[in-house]
């Protein structure tokens, strides 16, 4: 997998996969396509967590109906791999900030990876597929890397109380990739 080659070591990761009766090709297509609304609780979850940007004016907005990666990008996550098999974009930021915490901008994915400021995490998050038992095995893993100590303490903070509830997105973001493929 590339996000093995981009981010070998990493302070936290969660994988969370489904077995789906399709071509991995088809599979990948249905993850890819998932919208926020099909994401059971994403737009409450999205707008609590932007709650103190609205307060500050400083709103992450999201659209129901656009394609979930797409939007990412938008955001400022960075495309660092599309390929038949596996999609993955990367993000850095200080994502334990309450407020004003969009990720830094990045040109392309050479400066995105080499970026080592300290009191940041690098975010990667991937869609993989490879043929299963008939079907395919379609996955979503999400990697940080903190750039030093008192950022890792930081994050680390932050994600005993998001983890859980990102956990729950990219397992509804499956479930929905699912529904596609049966629709």
């Amino acid at each position: 997998m590339l996000l093995d080659r981009l981010l070998p070591g990493f302070d936290v990761n969660e994988v969370h996969s489904a077995e789906v009766p399709a071509e991995p090709a088809d599979a990948l297509a249905a993850a890819r396509a998932v919208t926020p609304q099909e994401i059971r609780l994403m737009g409450s979850l999205m707008a609590l967590r932007s709650l103190p940007g609205r307060i500050k004016r400083t709103p992450i907005k999201t659209m129901p109906d656009e394609p979930f990666i797409e939007q990412a990008l938008g955001l400022g996550f960075v495309l660092l791999g599309d390929f038949p098999d596996e999609v993955v974009v990367g993000a850095v930021g200080k994502f334990w900030s309450p407020a004003g915490n969009r990720p830094l901008r990045f040109r392309n994915a050479e400066e995105f990876l080499a970026f080592d400021e300290p009191g940041y995490a690098k975010a990667l998050m991937n869609v993989a597929v490879r043929p299963e038992n008939g079907g395919t095995l379609i996955s979503t893993e999400t990697r940080i890397a903190t750039t030093d100590p008192a950022a890792r303490r930081r994050f680390r903070l932050y994600w005993l109380l998001i983890g859980p509830w990102s956990g729950l997105i990219r397992r509804e973001w499956l479930r929905a990739a699912e529904r596609r493929l049966a629709a």
